[in-house]
């Protein structure tokens, strides 16, 4: 389906009646939220190795990881229900009121972390409460991501949808990357007894502050064309129509997100513990915690960097060419890297061996929420886009940190990286057997 009225420059058009300045901010909040939103998400994973002795006080380190794990895994079964609640909400009531509603459910969630006392002053409740937050954090970010990826590709014109898509995924990082940035200015100016103690607490602080202020900004947000073009169709937010209508969007989207979900988060949030666990360091025995996050926190930088060009090279080359390159090569890399990464007893070597499979992720990331807005007309986008996402997070990427910890528990440490490879081999020929997104379009609101 051909696209109307493609903008000739950088600016987004995708709302009648909007200055192209306005566009812009609009994009600003409806992507700089999104960065909130995973700051308050990835703030567990980078202060696990802090907290997670407060919780689960028996066991050596890989067990309290473990259940602290666990518990991380729990938020992504809660993001299928947050995904369908939302992406209804976002098809009925608009793609503004899902996005405000969002952020404001992530506030509640890091509250209840920062305030949750542990398990020496209120037992079995403690990680009971600690369930409890993360279930709404997911419910939470199972909206936003649906809601922010259909707003996002909405608003943007068609000739630079994917460069101005690149930057979903560079508020993505952006958010994991303020969270390890944190927790490495809380080591250098605090005790790692304090930090232990008390000092955990304070990113989800923090973060519910954060929320308050993307809660006002998105208030003063517009609508999108697309929206307002469906505002009055009946069948809109319809789940059973992914199924009857679109089952092999929704299948693609699995497949994809089984993928790139389970490679991205071994190869950010794992990947510190393993340098702790596994990599030889320095003197054999693995890196230290403040190297661990150094190195991370580099690493996200220069993959956060390239997201926007990722984008950009999809509206000249095609969506189909990125995603074959890129599960291609994400196939390739990942036993190699996990080889790399275990020899590595430098910083700058972990850091080089870590980026060469993230490289190749890029092609996909970059594009990864705009290619499910491309496959979904409007008055089923925001369901569509979050609801197959979510589930499938929830299985591979919700599981896939405390499946490797599990594998190397059982001895079999390289047998969760084959695995891994054959999950990217499969993206591989379902990217190979799709249609061109960029091409066949849904999104003709411009």
């Amino acid at each position: 389906m051909a696209e109307t009225g493609a903008a000739n420059d950088l600016s987004p058009a995708g709302a009648v009646g909007i200055t192209p300045g306005r566009r812009l901010l609009n994009i600003v909040g409806g992507s700089g939220g999104n960065l909130i939103e995973w700051f308050d998400w990835f703030a567990y994973s980078a202060f696990t190795i802090y907290f997670a002795s407060v919780f689960f006080p028996k066991g050596d380190q890989s067990t309290q990881f473990l259940q602290a794990a666990l518990v991380f895994g729990v938020g992504f079964v809660a993001r299928p229900a947050g995904a369908w609640l939302m992406g209804v909400y976002a098809d009925r009531k608009g793609r503004k009121a899902a996005l405000t509603l969002s952020v404001s459910m992530m506030c509640l969630g890091s509250l209840i972390i920062g305030l949750a006392p542990g398990y020496a002053v209120i037992g079995v409740a403690a990680p009971a409460l600690l369930v409890i937050a993360r279930i709404v954090q997911g419910l939470s970010l199972g909206g936003e991501y649906g809601a922010s990826v259909t707003y996002v590709a909405e608003m943007s014109s068609g000739r630079y949808r994917g460069f101005w898509s690149g930057f979903l995924y560079v508020t993505l990082v952006m958010g994991q990357l303020l969270a390890i940035s944190l927790l490495l200015l809380l080591q250098t100016v605090m005790t790692p007894e304090d930090l232990q103690a008390w000092g955990w607490r304070i990113p989800f602080f923090i973060g519910a502050a954060l929320a308050v202020l993307v809660f006002w900004m998105r208030r003063g947000m517009h609508e999108t064309a697309a929206y307002a073009s469906v505002a009055t169709v009946k069948e809109r937010g319809k789940t059973m129509l992914l199924f009857t209508k679109y089952p092999k969007e929704t299948l693609i989207i699995v497949a994809l997100t089984a993928a790139s979900g389970s490679f991205f988060y071994v190869f950010t949030t794992y990947m510190q513990k393993f340098l702790i666990n596994s990599a030889s360091g320095p003197a054999g025995d693995g890196f230290s915690r403040d190297d661990a996050s150094r190195i991370m926190m580099v690493v996200l930088v220069v993959f956060m960097i390239i997201h926007p060009f990722a984008g950009w090279m999809s509206d000249r080359l095609g969506r189909r060419p990125m995603l074959i390159a890129s599960f291609g090569l994400c196939a390739l890399s990942a036993y190699p890297a996990y080889l790399g990464v275990m020899q590595a007893t430098t910083n700058l070597e972990a850091i080089a061996i870590c980026l060469l499979p993230l490289f190749a992720l890029s092609g996909m990331t970059a594009i990864s929420g705009l290619i499910k807005a491309e496959l979904f007309p409007a008055h089923v986008r925001a369901l569509g886009v979050a609801l197959p996402y979510a589930l499938t997070q929830a299985v591979f990427a919700g599981n896939a940190e405390a499946a490797a910890l599990w594998f190397k528990q059982q001895g079999n440490e390289p047998g969760f990286f084959i695995f891994l490879t054959v999950v990217q081999a499969v993206a591989f020929i379902v990217a190979i057997a799709m249609r061109d997104t960029g091409k066949h379009t849904l999104i003709v609101e411009d």
